[in-house]
Order: structure tokens, then sequence, then C-alpha cells
């Protein structure tokens, strides 16, 4: 087990805005890590200057042992679900062939490698029968379980996934989130999310980040970090499973 992620006082503005301050995060190799807190606490941010798509003025970012733009290959990336563009004419064969890009370059064609690899994956995520399916045509949970394919078919080390339930409904998260459990040995998980509930119950690791990030290598909520991150007092509930976190307005 080593280390697949270290960021080290990275901080981050925007015009007058401090966005990231001073963050410190250290993820092992198999953790599966979920990143709480509000809206523009800089959760999305993060990742996107993990994945070296945003560079900060201040300190310093590795994935796996190099610069996040030489390891980029080796990470799956599930941004926030966007409606947009969904009656585009493509199936879903087609849209987990494009995560296999990264591996050829652009403008290459697809080999007998790609196409097996492309329906491992869509296996892994129970969509096989879905492969001729316009992405269009499916549900708001199925298509989130394409784009993880296509993230998971270029054989990262890494998944990164950004709000991956925004937008699906009850039934269907729990399904994704079933699948997210059978992921949790095959590569390290990063997982930013509004549902602390089910974070809580999900993930080995938890950091709450609102421009500053507090992480304590473990899941263990602490109530200050969690009021210091929401900015007003919250009250831990936790019969049973899930944990809850209620706000004390």
């Amino acid at each position: 087990m080593g280390k697949v992620i270290d960021v080290k006082d990275v901080w981050l503005r925007y015009k007058d805005l401090t966005v990231l301050e001073g963050v410190n995060l250290s993820i092992e190799e198999g953790d599966f890590l979920g990143i709480i807190g509000p809206n523009g606490g800089g959760k999305s941010t993060l990742l996107k200057v993990i994945l070296g798509l945003i560079k900060p003025q201040r300190g310093t970012v590795e994935v796996l042992g190099t610069t996040p733009e030489k390891a980029r290959h080796l990470i799956g990336y599930v941004p926030q679900y966007n409606p947009s563009n969904l009656d585009f004419p493509i199936n879903v064969r087609e849209v987990v062939l494009m995560g296999r890009m990264g591996k050829k370059g652009l403008f290459r064609k697809y080999t007998e490698e790609d196409h097996a690899a492309t329906e491992k994956a869509l296996e892994t995520v129970e969509m096989l029968e879905y492969s001729d399916r316009q992405i269009g045509e499916l549900s708001g949970g199925q298509r989130q379980r394409v784009f993880i394919a296509r993230a998971l078919v270029s054989e990262p080390k890494v998944l990164i996934l950004d709000e991956p339930v925004t937008g699906i409904d009850t039934m269907m998260q729990m399904e994704f989130y079933e699948l997210l459990k059978k992921l949790r040995s095959r590569v390290t998980i990063v997982m930013v999310s509004h549902d602390i509930s089910a974070v809580s119950v999900l993930v080995d690791k938890i950091a709450c980040l609102n421009g500053k990030l507090h992480y304590h290598g473990s899941k263990e909520l602490i109530p200050e970090d969690v009021e210091q991150t929401y900015g007003c007092p919250v009250e831990l509930i936790a019969h049973g499973v899930p944990h809850r976190v209620l706000h004390k307005h």
C-alpha cells in the first residue's frame, strides 16, 4: 500500500476570493475517501487541482508519484451529472469506447483490445445488455453507470466522482452505491457528495471542505469540524445506520 495522492499546502484564489486555503490531503492506495462540504466550498475545484485541470497559486500536488498532468491517463473521472446533449446520436458502447482515447490518442482506430475492455467495463457496471441503446434513452442512474464504465475502461488506478448521484432518484441511488461497494476493492476512490448519510456508510475516510480542509485520516465526523465547514451548529444523530447530520438553525 502506497501513497496515491499527496496534496501539500495548496492555495487557490479567484480574484479576491480564496477558494482553497492551505489544503493538505494524503490518500493511500485502496482508500475510499468521501469529501463533503457546502456549495461553493471548493470541492469540485480540489478535484480539478488533483486532475491537473487547475493549477494552484501555492503548494504542490503529486499523483501516483508524478505530476497530475502526467498521471491523468491513470485517473478515471466522472464529472457532475449534466442532462444536456443527451439527444446526441451515440449509443452506450460508443460512449464507453471514448474512454480508451487517452490510451491510444485521437484519430486512431479502435482495436479488438479496446472493444474487449469496453465489454468488460459494461459488464462490471451491469450495463452490457444496453450496449446498443442510445445514451439519451437511459434513466439517470443507468447513464451514471455508463459514465463509470467509461472511466473504468482505461483501467485507472484512481476513480474520482463528483456528486455522482445528483439528479438520480432514491432507488437508483441505492443501486449506484451498491456498485461503488463492489468497485472499492479494485480501485482507489475519491467521491464528492452532499449525501452525508450515504457517505458515512460507504466510505473508509471522510474529509470536510469549505476553503479549509478538515481531515483526520478516518471516517469519524468530528462535530467541531462539521460546524466549521458548514458555518452553523449541527447535531450528529447516529441511531443505527445510516448516520444522519441535521442542521440546527
